[in-house]
């Protein structure tokens, strides 16, 4: 279902992946800095999500400034809140590359708000993009350290922007309750030598639906 998504003076493009049964939990999803909602990573992911009833509602949000794409993406939780047509009990924040660093700066603020009202339930990192590469004495780990509700980070273990130990030592650190799943020598746009992209996502997908279920009753 296309939706568009009133965010400031302008509309975002949306769509929902519906469930055939009723959902009680969604996922946000949002692409990196290059691309749009329809990443073949995040259409693959939607549909096998919405396949196992949960609703996905993906958006794209074009724009460089992850402050820029922080407003657009909580632009679309409050959309998600309100909407009629799906009274969800919750919500899982979702990005892949700089769509994850905006789902954590998101979820950093409304849980250091007033408006914390226990709506989003966790947070998913695709390929976070933890430094710039080459570029590890500077890590993009703030809100990360500030964040209580669950993470799951799928990563490739050959992802030039997030090197393995230094991911593992910001995750060391952090409050929330948080899991790492990595995808065996993938890069950051989740490439694999010797296995097909098919392969590769079904892997991710079946990971972040798994940690979904374990964090909800799905």
């Amino acid at each position: 279902v296309k939706v568009k998504i009133p965010f400031g003076n302008k509309y975002l493009d949306a769509i929902f992946s519906v469930p055939e049964k009723k959902p009680t939990y969604g996922v946000i999803l949002t692409h990196g800095a290059g691309g749009d909602m329809n990443f073949p990573h995040l259409v693959s992911l939607a549909a096998y999500l919405a396949s196992h009833g949960v609703l996905c509602l993906r958006f794209t949000c074009k724009g460089l400034n992850v402050a820029y794409r922080t407003k657009a993406f909580k632009a679309v939780v409050e959309y998600l809140k309100l909407c009629d047509d799906y009274k969800l009990s919750g919500v899982f924040l979702a990005g892949r590359s700089m769509g994850s660093r905006a789902a954590a700066s998101v979820i950093r603020q409304l849980s250091q708000g007033d408006d914390d009202d226990g709506f989003i339930q966790g947070l998913v990192c695709l390929s976070y993009p933890l430094h710039r590469p080459k570029l590890q004495s500077k890590l993009r780990d703030e809100d990360l350290l500030l964040i209580t509700c669950p993470v799951l980070f799928v990563s490739g273990s050959a992802d030039e922007m997030c090197e393995k130990q230094l991911l593992e030592g910001v995750v060391s650190k952090m409050k929330a309750p948080k899991k790492i799943h990595w995808i065996d020598k993938a890069n950051h746009g989740m490439a694999v030598k010797g296995r097909t992209a098919d392969d590769v996502m079904e892997e991710v997908n079946a990971q972040v639906f798994s940690w979904l279920r374990e964090n909800v009753q799905l």
